[in-house]
């Protein structure tokens, strides 16, 4: 059955980026003429996703809210001058499709794992989703995007799917290992010492969620109580627990390039990239 539903993550600080999130949202950073999270947004409506449920921050005014609703003023502008090409530039979302928002606490729990159970509890989301975190996106102009990879890895509807992304060895460690047999995973091991790198083949936040592999970042984030100062609520960690009870995970490969906004230097050569320049 198709997948029509998407949770998009894009509470939290920013604080990697300071001093410029202290006024523009990470999320909001522009990539070329678009806000980061917008690459990810467009690339799942044309996957077929009608409903997004977008995790933000409970501090006002909210910019990507602000984003993606229709600026009244501005459409009367552009249509009294005759820019009738520029409209639908500002429509950001077309008809039939709906971003349902949900504030989350930055002082409150904290990691991937809390926007995922947050959202699954409050909509009552038990079928398939995609989950893409809001400050990366897979850069494939020419060819199938992360969204369209990932569907066509799973075979049924109790199945779950993660991206993976080919580095080298010593960029491993930057990320998420992951270990593959016949197109499933088997293991996950966040951060890795270079001594254990035993894959150049890594995740990112791109993910297909079955109902069962929902359920199990609920319960973690339920039953696990760290502190501010403690471990983060990583979705890896239940989905290394689903695996480890026999759920199945399949790696969908990507032929783009992996962009990352977190970081300056990645936001730079996501910049670079997609406007030609690198």
């Amino acid at each position: 059955m198709p997948i029509t539903k998407a949770i998009i993550p894009v509470a939290g600080w920013g604080t990697r980026r300071l001093p410029i999130t202290k006024i523009i949202e990470k999320s909001m950073l522009p990539v070329g003429n678009r806000p980061l999270v917008d690459y990810s947004v467009q690339e799942l409506i044309k996957a077929g996703v009608k409903d997004i449920y977008m995790v933000i921050s409970n501090v006002e005014p909210c910019q990507v809210r602000e984003f993606y609703k229709d600026n009244l003023a501005l459409n009367n502008y552009l249509e009294e001058r005759g820019k009738i090409d520029r409209l639908a530039l500002a429509k950001t979302l077309p008809e039939g499709v709906n971003i349902h928002y949900t504030s989350q606490d930055p002082s409150a729990k904290y990691g991937t794992a809390v926007p995922v159970a947050m959202v699954a509890e409050e909509f009552n989301i038990n079928e398939q989703v995609f989950v893409f975190f809001g400050d990366d996106f897979i850069w494939n102009p020419n060819g199938e995007s992360s969204a369209e990879s990932l569907l066509k890895s799973i075979k049924s509807d109790d199945e779950s799917a993660i991206l993976g992304v080919k580095v080298k060895k010593e960029d491993v460690v930057k990320y998420g290992m992951i270990d593959v047999k016949d197109g499933k995973l088997t293991r996950i091991v966040e951060k890795p010492e270079l001594k254990d790198v035993t894959s150049n083949l890594v995740h990112v936040s791109k993910y297909i969620m079955s109902p069962k592999l929902i359920q199990e970042m609920v319960e973690y984030v339920h039953t696990h109580n760290f502190g501010p100062k403690d471990q983060e609520y990583l979705a890896t960690d239940p989905l290394a627990t689903f695996v480890e009870k026999g759920g199945i995970v399949r790696v969908a490969p990507t032929t783009g390039e992996y962009l990352d906004g977190g970081s300056i230097e990645g936001w730079v050569h996501a910049n670079n990239v997609v406007c030609g320049t690198k």
